[in-house]
């Protein structure tokens, strides 16, 4: 447990430049505390402490803003940054080295029984208020844009984008020209769709 805490503390000390110190990290960044109560929440819901371990998640969440079930598994070195608005559902699957910011969700969509979360691999980065929902599966070493809906699987070393997520960069390459600002509305490609085939029914008189 101590070697883990040395991780976590390590990791934050990496990846924001604005910690100061292991005595900071340790006593006020919500993002460790988090993870830290997460643990064992998932050792008592592990062990069939259900009630318990439900009791530290709440805890945890009225303390620090972030919701994570007791069931999900968490790899190590898991940084969730700032952290405010964060929901981990019970069926979610974080690997190894992955970086969660402010407002993501790992959630369902209703629909799914059983599995229904998703799974995200090693050295993910989730960018602010991204949602990736389903039992869907994240490759490692993706980046998620923030904002980004993620509703189907992506594979590794890809960078998805927009509204519903695409992928828009494999193995450092770009597969569409496409930015945050200039992210296509699907529903308007549907509307012009569908007018360009109205426009042939009418010039074919119907046919």
């Amino acid at each position: 447990m101590f070697e883990r805490l040395k991780e976590d503390i390590a990791v934050v000390r990496e990846k924001d430049p604005a910690a100061r110190s292991t005595l900071e990290i340790l006593l006020l960044y919500n993002g460790l505390k988090a993870v830290r109560a997460h643990r064992r929440a998932n050792w008592c819901y592990r062990h069939g402490f259900k009630f318990w371990a439900r009791f530290i998640s709440q805890h945890a969440l009225r303390r620090t803003g972030i919701e994570i079930h007791p069931a999900a598994t968490l790899g190590r070195r898991l940084f969730i940054d700032h952290g405010t608005g964060v929901v981990i559902g019970e069926t979610a699957i974080v690997g190894d080295d992955c970086t969660l910011y402010q407002g993501v969700t790992l959630g369902g969509t209703g629909k799914d029984k059983g599995k229904r979360h998703p799974t995200l691999g090693n050295h993910v980065m989730v960018g602010a208020g991204a949602k990736v929902l389903g039992p869907i599966e994240i490759g490692d070493h993706v980046r998620i844009a923030a904002g980004a809906v993620v509703l189907q699987d992506i594979p590794s070393d890809s960078t998805a984008v927009g509204v519903p997520a695409r992928v828009v960069r494999r193995h450092g390459e770009k597969v569409v020209e496409l930015d945050q600002v200039h992210v296509p509305d699907p529903v308007a490609q549907e509307i012009q769709r569908l007018e360009q085939r109205i426009d042939e029914l009418i010039q074919n008189g119907g046919n």
